[in-house]
């Protein structure tokens, strides 16, 4: 029995939200939607921060997304004090997003972070965050947008020769913006791609050639049935699951059928 690369359906690990005064793990469709769209099979990931948990999980995905969130990480994480406009803190959402990203780079496994997200994946580079735009960079423009949350509020540039500039096919494209951080150093093996106007990093890749790691603080997953640039950014983060898995299944000399 044999496999071709474009019949498999990667399973795209995404970790999931709580709501903290239910006690719920939660996740907006639109994550799912996306994915599946795009040829994978969403696999969601709940917040139990246990490393063989988390080692389990990650033996069954091809890939892993890191989605928003309305919290922030906290900042002892990065070697800051809290600000006095920090927002609310949820432990179990950073380490189980660290513990992935943890295991995601000792596998070499795609990686698609979108806003906390990208947040998540600077701080487990060593990087820091601005904890309040607002009143840390006065000069910012408007990056909470509010509603209707699908609109693109401000244009980034994209910088030439980037998995990005690939994809969107211009040096500028118009994004919507909901987050009130933002990377502030990068971490290691991590380099900006994408600015808005004022300065502040809006997309970053690790330029290593082994393995696909793309984040965006916008996000994609909102309005990607009209968007060109959002379905581009799925497509190819399930495509690079979808040869992740194909060469592990091929050097585990597994036989591995999924349409």
């Amino acid at each position: 029995m044999s496999e071709r690369i474009e019949e498999l359906r990667p399973r795209i690990g995404i970790t999931m939200r709580i709501e903290l005064e239910t006690n719920r793990f939660y996740l907006a469709r639109y994550y799912g939607e996306a994915v599946e769209a795009a040829g994978g099979l969403p696999v969601h990931i709940p917040l139990i921060p246990r490393a063989n948990y988390v080692r389990g999980v990650m033996d069954s995905i091809d890939g892993l997304l890191l989605p928003g969130s309305d919290s922030d990480m906290d900042p002892l994480r990065y070697g800051r004090e809290p600000h006095p406009k920090l927002g609310s803190v949820h432990p179990e959402k950073d380490e189980t997003d660290l513990l992935a990203l943890a295991e995601a780079e000792e596998r070499a496994m795609p990686v698609f972070a979108i806003c906390f997200g990208i947040q998540s994946l600077n701080v487990s580079r060593g990087g820091t965050l601005i904890q309040d735009i607002g009143s840390q960079q006065p000069d910012a423009i408007k990056h909470e947008q509010g509603a209707p949350r699908d609109r693109p509020s401000h244009r980034v540039r994209v910088l030439d020769g980037s998995i990005l500039r690939d994809l969107a096919a211009t040096d500028s494209v118009a994004v919507n913006s909901h987050h009130h951080q933002a990377i502030e150093t990068l971490g290691s093996e991590l380099v900006a791609t994408a600015w808005a106007s004022d300065g502040l990093v809006e997309a970053v890749e690790d330029p290593r050639g082994d393995r696909f790691v793309l984040g965006v603080q916008w996000h994609p997953e909102l309005g990607w049935e009209r968007d060109n640039l959002s379905q581009a950014l799925f497509a190819r983060f399930v495509d690079e699951s979808r040869k992740s898995a194909h060469s592990t299944a091929t050097e585990g000399n597994r036989v591995v059928v999924r349409a």
